[in-house]
């Protein structure tokens, strides 16, 4: 059976109990890991505010809101939602497993935790969740966007910057999206969009059935990436935080650069993705990019 060596990360272990925080908490940190500790839902948001981590252990079972309610707060923030959550616990009844997963838990392990299993599974969905991003983020820094339709020709998935694209061009006309993404199967399809164009490809089938078509801006659009910027009216501030964050900056980057908390540039940002309706960082980058490309 492969082994999956950690990649050093931030974790955070939310439970009540000491004695499974204290196993924890020395098992992470020998294996490099940088560990964020919450005894209960409250504590948990905390320290998201502060930091995001690559990772969430989390106890279903604690005083006040459950680890269940929790995960799907987690899920339902656009800051948050990317990152693994595990579940651990000492329920081990079907519905209480099926609920974990329906909350946005990408996995479930049952106290007592054997530690190794714990480790193996914890590397690799910080990996999984690694190689999504970062595929998300090429395609979407590359000032492109990634739809796949299915067999029946129903959209599939598409990358955030897409979503944004298609949603732009066609309002809340999921049909009509649809529609014109079938089009442009076999030859490559046009819609207006702002003062400009965009622009679907097929670069062929990921699947049995399945397509996948690249979005793009025409000339024009470029433009558009500006104008996009001037209406959304971000204060100077917000407009540093946002210059930083299309070089590649972290947060705790920029905050040390702009002299501001980690949690002070989260806000900033919060507004930003709010401003330019974007709900990711590369998102907001592409904005940028495609703005100095004009």
């Amino acid at each position: 059976m492969p082994t999956f060596t950690p990649h050093a990360g931030v974790v955070l272990v939310v439970d009540d109990a000491v004695e499974t925080l204290g196993f924890l908490c020395d098992a992470l940190s020998q294996q490099d890991y940088t560990v964020l500790v919450a005894r209960n839902a409250a504590e948990a948001l905390e320290r998201l505010e502060i930091a995001t981590p690559d990772a969430v252990l989390l106890d279903c079972v604690m005083p006040g809101e459950s680890g269940f309610s929790l995960c799907r707060k987690i899920k339902a923030h656009p800051a948050w939602a990317h990152v693994p959550v595990i579940f651990m616990t000492g329920l081990s009844e079907t519905d209480h497993i099926v609920e974990g997963f329906a909350c946005g838990g990408v996995d479930y392990v049952v106290k007592p935790l054997k530690l190794p299993e714990v480790l193996a599974r914890l590397a690799r969905h910080m990996h999984n969740a690694h190689v999504g991003r970062m595929a998300q983020a090429a395609v979407d820094v590359a000032g492109m966007g990634v739809v796949v339709l299915d067999r029946q020709g129903r959209l599939a998935w598409r990358s955030p910057q897409a979503a944004l694209w298609l949603e732009q061009a066609f309002g809340a006309s999921a049909a009509a999206a649809t529609a014109w993404l079938q089009s442009a199967w076999e030859t490559a399809a046009q819609h207006p969009l702002g003062s400009g164009s965009l622009l679907a490809q097929s670069v062929g089938e990921v699947g049995i059935g399945e397509r996948m078509l690249v979005l793009r801006l025409g000339h024009e659009g470029l433009r558009a990436s500006t104008q996009r910027l001037q209406d959304a009216a971000l204060t100077p501030r917000e407009t540093e935080v946002l210059g930083w964050l299309a070089k590649g900056k972290t947060n705790r980057d920029i905050a040390q650069i702009l002299g501001m908390s980690p949690r002070t540039v989260n806000k900033h940002l919060e507004h930003v993705f709010e401003k330019l309706g974007v709900e990711t960082r590369a998102a907001a980058a592409a904005i940028v990019s495609g703005s100095l490309s004009a």
